[in-house]
């Protein structure tokens, strides 16, 4: 693999054989060639003189007699590396600057046929790449002779080297240093397959570079770095640097500003529907909004520039979008250790209306259960029937104190959605859109998969959910393969509670409650009880909504353990509160029915109800995880006179002391008293960190939780 020759730009090819232009310090005449080696190593000596006194002036005049006199000799050629070195170099000491100062005093066509020449004698293709670039940028006549050759040797280059990513220092040197030099020119004419060809190989290369944390991640990660819930990513404080490249070449400014400039600069080449004043996001939008009413009225070849422009516009406003949404909702993805201490978010379905319905008349409870019956099943029925239309106008709430840039994340969300939807709202646009997708394997991407979930399931599209979260979770494992087992990452965690929400959408209580006790193990305790979230308000009642609300909630154990527990209480209350008996169910609901007290008071009673109805009740885990004193009070009230005397069996096997006492004691006084010290012992718990004991209760129970509800 060469680069063409290069040649001197076609104005200067008529100077070369003339006089140098004076400079503000005059060079003599060139010397004539003798040919003997022997004025060759005098100049030379007395240029090295004046090189190490520093003195630039004469130096330059000297070395501009070396190189016109004797352009082959080896000692030459050695001397220009050193001085071209200096001019690729990043560093700025002494030595580099002189040396870069002594090579501005060479007229300017000495300096152009130095950097061709130069790049003759280099046979490391970065190398010579670096070279060009020299001679490109300080003469930008000779972008038209040497700048789509020197891209295309890249691209080339990169093509046979067979790079895994599209971050490479081929691609880099293309899209950030070569291409803009190529489409600023005006005398560089290029045809428009080719254009989009460059378009497509920059957005490629920056939204890459932007989002390459989730990809990099594995390199840099050790085993001992696993997350947890409340400990979000720890990534190494390793600088990215981009092989081959030292790393102030790896580090790019404002790469979605570069992005969008290409685009713009390909639009007006192009001859696209511009309107320079439309600058934001929404604007873009709305215009290729407009472009797209009036596509199909177009001759073929307007018809495909047309389509160009609305691919790709919408496709970087939907990335970069995206980008932005999951960058405020899951920072540690990106900004590694700078991330410590801003808590990830996840999108979850709102269930803070569990303890909505307590207050029905009981009267009225079978109709409600029927309603709610049919809900699920209608949902459950019509799932995917109608993608375009579900979810369209749910309400997405955060508090702005847990997330203050709460505004421009649900508008980043919205216009990422509208942009994907206006993407597939064309036949043309989905196949373009789709095949740019397949080419830069999106499928593979950890933060765009993390976008898709939660839009899908803010379409209300539960299924399509949960294939899309078992797509994530596989995404995370070939991510993160040092995992330690047992461990869960964030992604794993988030997939787990997600799934969870989808589960009870659709009305797949057991699955639901299955992932809640699975994340259960994550939960990083002790979790003061007290705690309650900022953005906990006073809401209509959900008659008044037609839709669900869906929340976006911190993820750390002190707000999703207790979402959790409203997830199982939602699962549980709806099984305890039919016409048959389960007090089994009743008996979880009870327990956690102490989470948010006395939020669950009227539920409680509801409780308390059905069982004197009942007339008895057994739930023999009570004096484990009850310790809330006004339920305690309540059960000692049922089996008093006053209270209904209702047959309790609260005490583990109690069956058994009954027909011990019959024996020994009597069957009542031996078991009243058993009960009397249980509650007396209950009391002094009282204390207990409650999360602790129902944390104890979704661990220690799981088998009997999924039990209740198989």
């Amino acid at each position: 693999f060469r680069f063409p020759a290069p040649q001197l730009p076609p104005s200067m090819q008529k100077a070369a054989g003339e006089q140098a232009v004076p400079l503000p310090c005059p060079l003599p005449p060139a010397r004539p060639n003798k040919g003997t080696f022997m004025s060759d190593l005098a100049l030379y000596e007395m240029y090295t003189i004046e090189r190490n006194a520093e003195r630039t002036s004469s130096a330059g005049r000297l070395l501009y007699d070396i190189f016109v006199n004797f352009p082959d000799q080896p000692v030459v050629w050695r001397e220009i590396s050193v001085i071209t070195s200096a001019l690729r170099n990043d560093c700025q000491d002494k030595q580099t600057q002189f040396l870069r100062g002594l090579f501005e005093t060479l007229p300017g066509r000495i300096q152009c046929e130095m950097l061709l020449k130069a790049t003759e004698q280099c046979f490391n293709t970065l190398e010579r790449a670096e070279m060009l670039l020299l001679l490109l940028r300080r003469f930008p006549e000779s972008v038209v002779q040497h700048g789509v050759g020197l891209g295309e040797s890249l691209l080339e280059a990169e093509n046979i080297e067979d790079q895994e990513s599209p971050v490479n220092c081929y691609r880099k040197l293309f899209v950030c240093d070569v291409l803009p030099l190529i489409i600023n020119n005006p005398d560089v004419r290029l045809p428009a397959a080719l254009l989009y060809k460059y378009l497509n190989k920059a957005a490629e290369f920056y939204i890459n570079y932007v989002t390459r944390s989730t990809q990099m991640e594995s390199q840099y990660q050790g085993v001992q770095d696993t997350p947890d819930l409340l400990s979000p990513s720890k990534r190494s404080s390793q600088k990215y640097v981009i092989e081959g490249l030292t790393e102030k070449s790896s580090h790019i400014t404002d790469p979605w500003e570069r992005v969008f400039k290409i685009l713009s600069v390909v639009g007006v080449r192009c001859e696209w529907q511009m309107d320079m004043s439309r600058r934001s996001f929404g604007d873009i939008l709305l215009k290729m909004k407009d472009v797209c009413r009036y596509i199909g009225n177009y001759d073929n070849e307007a018809h495909t520039k047309y389509k160009t422009q609305v691919t790709y516009s919408t496709m970087l406003v939907f990335f970069k979008n995206a980008f932005q949404y999951v960058s405020s909702i899951q920072p540690s993805l990106f900004q590694g250790p700078n991330a410590a201490n801003q808590h990830p978010f996840v999108l979850l379905e709102d269930v803070s209306n569990v303890y909505g319905d307590a207050d029905m008349d009981r009267s009225k409870h079978l109709h409600k259960k029927r309603k709610l019956a049919e809900g699920r099943e209608k949902t459950m029925s019509s799932d995917d029937e109608d993608p375009s239309g579900k979810g369209r106008n749910r309400h997405i709430t955060i508090h702005a104190a847990e997330l203050p840039n709460s505004v421009e994340v649900l508008e980043s969300f919205r216009l990422a959605r509208e942009s994907w939807e206006l993407l597939h709202s064309l036949e043309s646009l989905d196949k373009e859109f789709t095949r740019i997708c397949v080419s830069w394997k999106t499928d593979t991407w950890l933060w765009l998969r993390i976008f898709l979930t939660d839009m899908i399931i803010y379409q209300g599209q539960y299924k399509k959910a949960i294939a899309s979260l078992h797509h994530l979770a596989a995404l995370q494992g070939s991510h993160s393969p040092q995992q330690i087992p047992g461990q869960g990452s964030l992604e794993n965690q988030r997939a787990l509670i997600q799934l969870a929400t989808c589960h009870f959408a659709l009305g797949e209580y057991r699955f639901t409650c299955e992932k809640v006790l699975d994340l259960m193990c994550y939960m990083v305790l002790p979790i003061q009880e007290g705690a309650k979230l900022q953005e906990e308000q006073p809401k209509l009642k959900s008659k008044f909504r037609k839709v669900s609300e869906l929340k976006l909630w911190p993820f750390t154990s002190a707000a999703i353990m207790p979402y959790c527990l409203r997830l199982l209480l939602a699962c549980f209350k709806l099984r305890a509160f039919t016409d048959s008996r389960d007090d089994m169910a009743l008996g979880h609901v009870i327990v956690l029915l102490q989470h948010e007290w006395p939020r669950g008071e009227n539920l409680f009673l509801k409780a308390i109800n059905k069982i004197c109805q009942q007339g008895n009740f057994q739930y023999e885990n009570f004096f484990n995880y009850v310790t809330n004193i006004d339920m305690l009070e309540e059960f000692a009230y049922l089996r008093t006179q006053e209270g209904g005397k209702i047959h309790l069996e609260l005490l583990p096997n109690q069956g058994m002391l009954i027909k011990h006492h019959t024996v020994t004691r009597g069957i009542t006084k031996g078991v009243k008293e058993d009960f009397r010290l249980a509650m007396e012992r209950q009391v002094s718990r009282c204390g207990e960190n409650l999360m602790m004991v129902l944390h104890r209760f979704c661990i220690n129970e799981k088998i009997l939780l999924l039990q209740t509800l198989a």
